[in-house]
């Protein structure tokens, strides 16, 4: 199996994930929504400069396929739901509950993002999948416990799962169209996303001072939305929607060992549990292996490929550069080989 994708959702994850407790320190000062606007306008401006770099060098050699008007719906789904809605909630719970505790609560969007690819999307899963999922879910009630108030704080907690939901929705929709280029669906949900968040923030009268603390909010953005949503999208058509999300599940892990760092957080013994249960949930991920012969039936669609694989031996009128993108043809095949239900993939299973 390709292994490209692992790396690219264990960077996405990185990334996002020291974002909790840095967002923690920034919304003492900045209000939730006016934050969430920031960092998704930082996110557009770092893609963007990366994006001038890309067309005047080659810092992008892999030729992906440009959005297309029939593309519009879904990335609409995805901006509304993990753009707008996710953020604000995220960050109005983490100003209730501790950076560490939202930080674990983070797993629940594995979790979310599962249950919607195989509900509402019909996506095959298997027996590791859910215990893994199971795994990271418990990880996150371990941490959710609040040492300072000795309680689970209710309020802050649900917030913090309802944008779990909401980022769930957001990966099986941005799946639908994980082909075409990451960087063109991250600027297009970054700069739409910020904008409504900043101007529901004017609308509801907040204010915020400019100086320091705006210029770090926008440079979090950059790279723990901006750079970490490119690295998501590309996982996202190696992966499919419910193995992204489980591998995601690091990214609270990261996200609680960095508060205890930047923030100064601990919340004692339940810490080593809940460090076993996510290493378990990873090694039950890493570990799956999956084999059958399936049929492939035949379609069109566009995405980043090269012709050195057995899903694309078809021709081309002139040479093209390996990998690139551009709308093809699928002729109908059943064959066998270790896969996940990535784009190629979306056949079903005997029970």
């Amino acid at each position: 199996m390709d292994r490209k994708p692992l790396i690219s959702i264990l960077v996405s994850a990185s990334l996002f994930g020291i974002s909790t407790p840095l967002a923690k320190v920034l919304v003492e000062d900045i209000p939730p929504v006016a934050l969430a606007g920031l960092l998704y306008l930082g996110s557009f401006a770092g893609l963007s400069l990366y994006s001038l770099g890309r067309r005047k060098g080659k810092l992008d050699p892999e030729g992906r396929a440009r959005l297309e008007r029939k593309d519009l719906p879904w990335l609409a789904g995805s901006t509304v739901s993990g753009g707008v809605l996710a953020p604000i909630t995220l960050l109005t719970g983490l100003a209730l509950i501790s950076g560490f505790s939202a930080s674990l609560l983070l797993n629940l969007e594995g979790l979310a993002t599962a249950l919607i690819a195989v509900l509402l999307f019909k996506e095959g899963t298997g027996k590791r999948l859910w215990g893994a999922l199971a795994f990271m879910t418990a990880a996150g009630v371990f941490m959710a416990w609040d040492p300072g108030l000795n309680r689970f704080s209710v309020v802050g907690h649900l917030l913090v799962v309802a944008a779990m939901v909401c980022w769930g929705m957001d990966n099986n929709l941005t799946f639908r169209i994980s082909g075409k280029d990451p960087v063109q669906i991250a600027m297009v949900k970054s700069l739409v996303a910020g904008s409504i968040s900043l101007s529901i923030a004017c609308l509801l009268g907040m204010r915020m001072s400019l100086g320091p603390t705006v210029a770090h909010a926008l440079l979090l953005g950059a790279f723990s939305y901006g750079a970490s949503l490119v690295f998501f999208i590309k996982a996202l058509e190696g992966l499919g929607s419910s193995r992204t999300g489980a591998f995601f599940s690091v990214a609270p892990f990261i996200g609680a060992v960095s508060s205890i760092v930047i923030l100064r957080e601990w919340i004692g013994w339940l810490m080593f549990p809940a460090a076993a249960s996510m290493l378990i949930g990873v090694w039950l991920i890493v570990g799956e292996r999956h084999s059958h012969i399936h049929l492939h039936e035949a379609v069109t669609h566009a995405h980043s490929h090269d012709n050195r694989d057995m899903h694309h031996l078809h021709k081309h009128p002139k040479p093209y550069p390996a990998p690139h993108g551009h709308e093809h043809d699928h002729p109908e095949v059943a064959h066998e080989h270790d896969h996940w239900p990535d784009a190629h993939h979306r056949h079903g299973h005997k029970p």
